[in-house]
């Protein structure tokens, strides 16, 4: 599963991010983004000796300052469930119609690759009809 996968899943969900620095922060993701910058709100900020705590309605969060988050089981439980299903998805949209043309062979009914569509064979490479044996013997 992938990291902004489960991000977006939290997105409503309470969440423990903490910091490079060492401070905590607790609570409601409302919002991120591919860098995983985060916003959440009715956040609950706690320094890194864990003495002192602030009250915060919303926190932005710079996704290079992150050092983990954590969160709920219920999460990871949908999360997973979305993943299963995205790709049952995607193996039914993969599988060849019924009767239908099979990808894998090309219009000329060769499977494609690399040489073959640039005209493989030995063109090029030393192995020519009049060349046998070794260097420069030619029959």
């Amino acid at each position: 599963m992938l990291p902004l996968t489960l991000l977006n899943t939290s997105q409503g969900h309470p969440m423990l991010v903490e910091l490079k620095s060492g401070e905590t922060l607790n609570g409601h993701l409302v919002n991120c983004d591919a860098w995983m910058n985060l916003t959440l709100k009715e956040v609950v900020q706690t320094n890194s000796d864990g003495t002192r705590f602030f009250r915060l309605p919303e926190c932005y969060v710079r996704g290079n300052n992150i050092k983990y988050l954590r969160v709920p089981d219920e999460v990871l439980d949908i999360a997973r469930e979305k993943n299963q299903q995205q790709r049952e998805e995607q193996r039914k949209s993969n599988q060849p119609q019924r009767g239908g043309y099979n990808r894998q062979y090309s219009s000329s009914g060769q499977r494609g690759g690399y040489n073959r569509s640039r005209g493989g064979g030995n063109v090029g490479r030393g192995g020519g009809q009049f060349q046998r044996g070794g260097r420069g013997t030619q029959y």
